[in-house]
């Protein structure tokens, strides 16, 4: 296997829990089971202060609610994912042990201070996290001269650019859109997600699937990663909206070549590489509604929620199943709780998006309906993996 890539194929042990405790072994164990108990309690939370339950403020205006699952949700899988494929890619040592934990703590105080008035250590807390992760990888990258993998050290600093922004906006020291720093988040992120994507995808197509010939066109790389940089660009420079609409659309033609080219068609009786497919669908439908928010046709919420919902989490708990059954020696099969998972997510996804486009005097029961799918899909996650990420591999190898 290709140290490009952090997954790890199992071997022939029995799904058989080992008995000892190994939650900060790697990278992968914690960040993953943070994120998915988060997610499934922290939309709950959210929706009950949206529909007037929960009298006091959960989190600060509505756009706090996009920067918990952004900074909060997404960036502890992104790094989980990172700390484990970052030895792989380089052959070093990532944070494990009590480095790790120190990491899941730094995590776990941005989650807790945003809800606190102390906004400016939530400030910097938040902006912390992502730096510290950049530099955590920085130094095995640097080691291994891993120089292909440098970028990600740029992109998690520029989302601690993002979130110390987008805080300080909110505290009045910078006169700078707060809706600005959350969107810019949003394009980091997705543009790790289609280079993670196009690294991965095609290979575990051809791998999983017989007869597949999942396959990369280069002119077709450079507009798909390259459109989602001109889009950050676009976003950070808050050039016109027909601009934005431009590359927006240009990009969403780019992405859909490039998920032909990877034949999802073939995919359906494969689950754990279906969902990575379907995620990718909704990277398209995020582009074409993103354009057509630009020019004032479909509400920016909507292309939103096609992104965090349907792209992201579909990717990410696809990327969580197989990296954590890949990287603790189990067979690379989706079970019956991971396929309800992704389902959920898809259900999530569609009610939050197409529900809201055509029930648009039932939108409180569509974000309420969407929530309950988004979070039954992450309790049910983090329920089945908790003796997965706690124990030790089956295989007993280390990590």
């Amino acid at each position: 296997m290709s140290k490009q890539l952090a997954i790890e194929e199992p071997g022939s042990q029995p799904d058989t829990p080992s008995g000892k405790f190994a939650l900060w072994a790697l990278g992968f164990r914690p960040f993953y089971l943070l994120a998915s108990i988060f997610a499934a309690v922290s939309i709950p939370l959210w929706v009950a202060q949206y529909a007037g339950v929960l009298p006091a403020a959960y989190a600060r205006s509505p756009l706090w609610h996009g920067h918990e699952m952004l900074f909060g949700y997404a960036l502890a899988v992104i790094t989980g994912f990172l700390f484990t494929a970052g030895r792989s890619w380089s052959g070093q040592p990532t944070p494990t042990g009590a480095t790790l934990v120190a990491f899941a703590m730094l995590w776990i105080a941005g989650r807790i201070l945003v809800l606190t008035p102390f906004a400016m250590a939530a400030a910097l807390v938040n902006a912390a996290f992502p730096i510290a992760v950049a530099v955590a990888l920085a130094i095995p990258f640097a080691k291994s001269r891993n120089r292909r993998n440098y970028f990600f050290v740029v992109l998690l600093m520029l989302l601690g650019v993002a979130v110390l922004a987008m805080h300080l906006s909110w505290l009045g020291v910078l006169a700078w859109p707060e809706r600005v720093s959350l969107q810019a988040g949003l394009d980091v992120v997705l543009f790790i997600i289609v280079v993670m994507a196009g690294r991965v995808i095609p290979m575990f197509t051809n791998n999983g699937i017989p007869g597949a010939q999942a396959a990369r066109h280069p002119v077709v790389e450079r507009l798909a990663l390259g459109g989602v940089l001109a889009l950050l660009g676009a976003d950070v420079l808050q050039t016109p909206v027909g601009l934005i609409a431009g590359i927006a659309a240009v990009a969403a033609l780019a992405h859909a070549l490039r998920l032909f080219l990877w034949q999802p068609w073939r995919t359906l009786r494969t689950p754990i590489v279906w969902v990575l497919h379907a995620a990718y669908v909704w990277i398209v439908i995020y582009l074409l509604l993103r354009a057509l928010a630009a020019v004032g046709l479909v509400a920016e919420s909507l292309a939103v929620h096609a992104l965090t919902i349907g792209a992201i989490g579909g990717m990410t708990i696809g990327m969580m199943t197989r990296t954590a059954r890949g990287h603790t020696g189990r067979p690379l099969v989706a079970d019956g709780f991971e396929v309800a998972c992704y389902v959920l997510i898809q259900c999530a996804a569609a009610i939050r998006v197409a529900g809201a486009m055509l029930f648009t005097d039932a939108y409180m029961y569509t974000i309420i309906a969407s929530a309950i799918c988004w979070s039954a899909a992450f309790a049910l996650n983090a329920v089945r993996y908790w003796p997965v990420l706690s124990r030790a591999r089956l295989d007993g190898k280390p990590g």
